[in-house]
């Protein structure tokens, strides 16, 4: 069966939908409100559904139905845009646009990586990238406005498809000349009567509580913070002591002060690693060769139990 709309309507109604208004979305797309507001009512016709919620002076408003569209209008306009790119390289060189997502503390040892690989690999191709929480990232997935993303395999919700990367596992970050730096690893139990610093962002919050509540300990929370490199200053500052997973190259903080960091004693789960995209989504040409780069580069870290340091 034919499709009755166009994608000048699909992207007319993604445009309301990310400005907010039909005056915003007819400046972006350099076209008069009146044609905005045709397009959204011919869709909104050919679909049998309320998509916007429109009131003056308060822009325009997505229904259920219409933030649901959304997310598959922003899929189809890739296609359609990797398609004319295809057509116009004649298939010889991959072009299009891409948008990947990485949990924040994940970005610095993994997104840059893959960014360098894939720019090397496919330089036609327009790189986005974003980094945030990771409720942020997946958000970003089921509304379409990325193509895939590295997250951890914590709370990832209904309707995203993943594959597993690697493990990691947690460790203690303390100061260099801490007290208990000079062990080999550490207990949960060692460290209860030590101030934390901890880094209050999920799913880093959520991970280190758990840790704690199945050992049957509850730790001193001294200072919280939502940045991974703050968390390590203040760490090498004697500020207290950490749990983080991501372990960079060096074990020194941006001040140049030095860490200690050690494994915790065994019963500690590990945290896995995954790329994430939207279930049932055709994912655009451009997409499916950051998924394969992505494979190829973590394929053997996929059984170990963490990621390189």
């Amino acid at each position: 069966m034919a499709a009755r709309y166009t994608l000048r309507q699909l992207e007319c109604f993604v445009a309301v939908g990310e400005h907010g208004s039909i005056a915003a979305a007819a400046a972006a797309l350099l076209l008069s409100p009146s044609a905005i507001t045709g397009a959204l009512n011919e869709l909104e016709r050919t679909f049998a559904a309320q998509l916007t919620i429109r009131r003056k002076a308060h822009g325009v408003t997505l229904t259920p139905s219409g933030r649901y569209v959304l997310a598959h209008a922003r899929s189809l306009l890739r296609t359609a845009s990797d398609l004319q790119s295809l057509a116009a390289s004649s298939g010889d060189q991959l072009r299009g646009r891409l948008a990947i997502g990485c949990y924040s503390s994940l970005a610095p040892t993994l997104l840059t990586e893959l960014l360098a690989e894939y720019s090397t690999e496919h330089p036609e191709v327009e790189l986005e990238f974003h980094a945030g929480t990771q409720h942020e990232i997946h958000h970003m997935l089921l509304s379409g406005m990325l193509d895939v993303a590295i997250s951890y395999d914590l709370a990832v919700p209904a309707g995203l498809a993943k594959r597993k990367l690697a493990d990691s596992v947690p460790s203690v970050v303390l100061p260099a000349d801490h007290r208990l730096a000079g062990k080999d690893r550490l207990a949960l139990a060692e460290l209860v009567d030590e101030p934390m610093v901890l880094l209050d962002v999920n799913p880093s919050r959520e991970n280190t509580e758990m840790m704690f509540s199945a050992a049957g300990l509850t730790p001193w929370i001294r200072f919280r913070t939502t940045d991974f490199e703050t968390t390590r200053s203040m760490v090498a500052r004697g500020m207290g002591y950490a749990i983080l997973v991501q372990r960079p190259a060096g074990d020194i903080s941006y001040e140049g002060r030095k860490l200690a960091v050690r494994p915790i004693h065994t019963g500690i789960r590990h945290v896995p690693v995954v790329v994430v995209w939207r279930e049932g989504t055709k994912l655009s040409a451009a997409a499916e060769a950051m998924l394969a780069l992505v494979v190829r580069l973590h394929a053997s870290s996929a059984n170990q139990t963490r990621l390189p340091s």
